[in-house]
């Protein structure tokens, strides 16, 4: 929970200045990048820190490879499917964020149409009767976010060191 409070006070601090500089939507997916890549390098250097203590790592330094070469042949096509896996899931957790921030008012405003400014609009409408205002954009926010998880999962599953062999 203070992360989340943390990250809301440093959005609210550098939200005006980025959306007069780069307007309204790539304001937003600036702010939610710079916000939300700490998670993808711990699991960077989480993954990089174990694979140092592996076996063919160590016979590679034994050898007297340069460290360069075995990272680069090496450590990270081990550590890419992680990255891409964690990445597609923050792809998703952003859509889901900047439609939350729109419908709250803080992220794009009004003029400019994303998936949050049509669930802020169709709060009116449903109390019409008017339900498929609001049914479609939230549809079409699950199913973007459920296709993009689904993209993860084969990447994952592709992309699988062990199952090359």
């Amino acid at each position: 929970i203070f992360m989340l409070i943390i990250m809301s006070l440093l959005l609210r601090t550098l939200e005006v200045p980025i959306l007069q500089a780069y307007g309204g939507v790539g304001g937003i997916v600036l702010i939610l990048g710079l916000l939300s890549w700490t998670g993808v390098a711990r699991l960077v250097r989480g993954q990089f820190l174990s694979l140092k203590e592996k076996e063919f790592v160590e016979a590679a330094q034994t050898l007297g490879i340069r460290n360069m070469r075995i990272v680069f042949r090496h450590v990270l096509p081990n550590t890419a499917t992680p990255i891409i896996v964690a990445a597609t899931l923050l792809v998703a957790g952003s859509i889901i964020s900047e439609s939350g921030l729109s419908f709250l008012g803080f992220g794009v405003q009004p003029p400019t149409p994303t998936w949050g400014n049509m669930l802020n609009a169709a709060q009116d409408e449903m109390r019409k009767g008017n339900w498929w205002m609001a049914f479609f954009p939230g549809l079409m926010i699950f199913l973007t976010v459920i296709s993009i998880n689904y993209i993860g999962d084969g990447l994952r599953d592709a992309l699988d060191p062990r199952k090359m062999r």
